[in-house]
């Protein structure tokens, strides 16, 4: 059965092949636009029709349609995944001590996609407890436990979203530019510095909150499209680009379990 992973971002379509394994294959970043998205997936994908989709979207609504409509004329069957209070890993994907998932939230649906899947990926790594920690055009912080309970998290602009805010409401500050440094002497750098700074103090409080609450540090795990901008000022991160995708595809593995 040919089957691809799908996740919608505010600034990127990411999609994947799904294995026969029943994890993602190699992933291709797509910026989208609604005009142009279905041309953007042309290119990317098979010429021959997909029999399922699975799709994660915490786009808005005008541009999920356009994704949708351009799904449909590829593939027979669309399912797209939603956020539950708890989720059991179909057997041979968790490797934690626990193979359920439960979220804080008491309303699940206020909590994406996009956070509930790379909270299942990270717990289905069974390598302990982890803060994650999604650098798109929001900063989101999760704290998750290796028991695979979610203690809940943090939502914040992210740095590129700051530089375009403050370019918005006074176009003189560039809205690219600059490097990270400890002070800055000329603008660039200093907004460079500024909101990077912002985002890598709120990482660092929420590494020391979390190590407080736990009684001892998680792993840190980066991924979205801004967390390499991040890593190298971040004690010991683990990049995991594909991580919301590997969350889809252990959802996706509910329809095929036994």
């Amino acid at each position: 059965m040919s089957a691809w992973l799908f996740d919608l971002g505010n600034t990127r379509l990411k999609c994947a092949p799904l294995g026969a394994d029943g994890r993602p294959g190699d992933a291709v970043a797509l910026p989208h636009r609604e005009e142009d998205v279905a041309a953007a997936l042309a290119e990317a994908l098979p010429a021959e029709r997909i029999e399922v989709a699975y799709l994660a979207s915490v786009a808005h609504p005008a541009l999920r349609m356009a994704v949708l409509e351009a799904l449909t004329a590829r593939c027979r069957r669309i399912s797209i995944a939603r956020t539950q209070a708890s989720f059991r890993s179909p057997q041979g994907f968790a490797a934690a001590r626990s193979d359920t998932l439960r979220i804080a939230y008491a309303e699940p649906r206020k909590l994406g996609a996009d956070r509930f899947l790379a909270l299942l990926g990270a717990h289905a790594q069974g390598e302990g407890a982890a803060l994650i920690c999604g650098v798109g055009t929001a900063l989101t912080i999760d704290l998750l436990d290796a028991d695979g309970l979610h203690h809940g998290g943090l939502i914040a602009p992210s740095p590129t979203l700051m530089r375009e805010a403050l370019h918005a409401r006074a176009p003189q500050l560039p809205e690219h530019g600059g490097a990270t440094l400890d002070f800055a002497a000329d603008t660039e750098d200093a907004l460079a510095s500024g909101c990077d700074g912002a985002a890598l103090a709120l990482i660092e409080r929420s590494m020391a909150s979390a190590a407080a609450k736990l009684g001892q540090r998680p792993r840190l795990l980066l991924h979205g499209g801004g967390a390499d901008a991040l890593a190298a000022a971040l004690p010991s991160p683990t990049l995991a680009p594909t991580l919301v995708l590997q969350g889809l595809a252990i959802w996706a593995g509910i329809e095929t379990s036994p």
